[in-house]
């Protein structure tokens, strides 16, 4: 990879994992071949809710690539695979939004719980309103892979929503235009014949398609879907980076949370370059504290024998009143009323 630190999450559903296997397979490989130099077997595949890391699928898709070196269409192939259903809770939110609009903001919100390592945004200018797939971060080697599978999943997923053959106004792709023989598997991979040697690779999107409700349009469900989105996203995050081994050290900080210039100090840093990095990870000291507050307060308050006061003390409030406020804030009910919930 680069230098610069990737924009993916390190984990993710080993259900991507389990595609390219079955593509591998397909197309003559062993599972062996497929799996070679993840640290993965078989077995480990039979569990659909594992998690894997970022760079254990990347290593697939460079033994998919290494053992079909005769395959130019393998993105196109792989991408096609990817519908709504694998992607679980992500895709139940997008199929319960009120419009397509509306999902495709939903999706963009929570890309990082996709499998999906090109990122993807939406832009609008004078000529239109575009999905910009972005390759920049990916290792050259796999780029070309990477970017057609994103990009023919995303289409895939517009169908799914939409219903219709050809999701998007145009296509266009920086790769370079294949043998007139292979054209056939782009048009049926995008809905259209895609334009090639682009400047940036972007998806045309239909203005009065994104203000079509969808058939499953349910505020209940999605409500539901989103929370569930969020929490996942943030358990994901909560291992990467800076702000991981923040919440490590708060965790870890004994009888009382540490304050920020103890964490800061540990990490050798000055707090403001605590801060300037934290902000640059999209989260703050401050809501690192109080995630890992929530967290613990759970854990604390199933301790039998713990007063409130201890457990108040253990979390750096110096008030149980104040305790009191932010769990109620957190969960919706008093501490006490947890505890007798969390016995029934």
């Amino acid at each position: 990879m680069t230098a610069t630190a990737p924009p993916w999450p390190r984990l993710r559903n080993i259900g991507s994992v389990q595609l390219l296997t079955q593509l591998g397979t397909e197309l003559a490989l062993t599972v062996p071949q497929c799996l070679q130099g993840t640290g993965l077997d078989v077995m480990a595949l039979a569990d659909g809710q594992a998690q894997v890391e970022a760079a254990q699928e990347l290593q697939v898709v460079s033994n998919l690539l290494a053992g079909l070196p005769g395959q130019p269409l393998l993105g196109l192939l792989a991408g096609r695979r990817y519908q709504l259903s694998r992607y679980g809770i992500w895709g139940y939110a997008l199929l319960s939004s009120a419009s397509l609009g509306e999902a495709l903001e939903m999706g963009l919100r929570y890309l990082d719980l996709t499998f999906a390592f090109c990122r993807i945004h939406a832009r609008e200018d004078a000529s239109g309103r575009w999905l910009v797939i972005d390759d920049r971060w990916i290792e050259p080697s796999l780029r070309r892979f990477l970017l057609l599978r994103d990009s023919a999943a995303t289409a895939r997923i517009q169908r799914e929503l939409t219903g219709l053959r050809q999701p998007f106004k145009s296509v266009r792709l920086t790769l370079p235009a294949p043998p007139d023989a292979q054209l056939n598997a782009y048009t049926e991979a995008y809905g259209c014949t895609p334009q090639f040697d682009a400047a940036e690779t972007m998806l045309e999107l239909d203005p009065a398609l994104l203000a079509r409700g969808l058939p499953g349009d349910n505020p209940a469900i999605r409500q539901a879907c989103e929370q569930q989105c969020h929490q996942l996203l943030q358990r994901y995050r909560a291992r990467d980076g800076l702000a991981g081994r923040v919440r490590e050290l708060l965790l870890d900080g004994g009888a009382t949370l540490p304050d920020m210039p103890t964490v800061a100090a540990r990490l050798h840093l000055t707090e403001r370059t605590l801060r300037r990095r934290l902000d640059g990870e999209r989260t703050s000291f401050r809501q690192l504290q109080e995630e890992t507050r929530e967290a613990l307060a759970e854990e604390l308050l199933r301790v039998p024998g713990l007063s409130l006061e201890e457990v108040a003390q253990r979390l750096g409030y110096g008030e149980v009143s104040n305790f009191v406020h932010a769990f109620r804030r957190w969960k919706g009910m008093t501490p006490r009323q947890f505890c007798r919930s969390a016995r029934v």
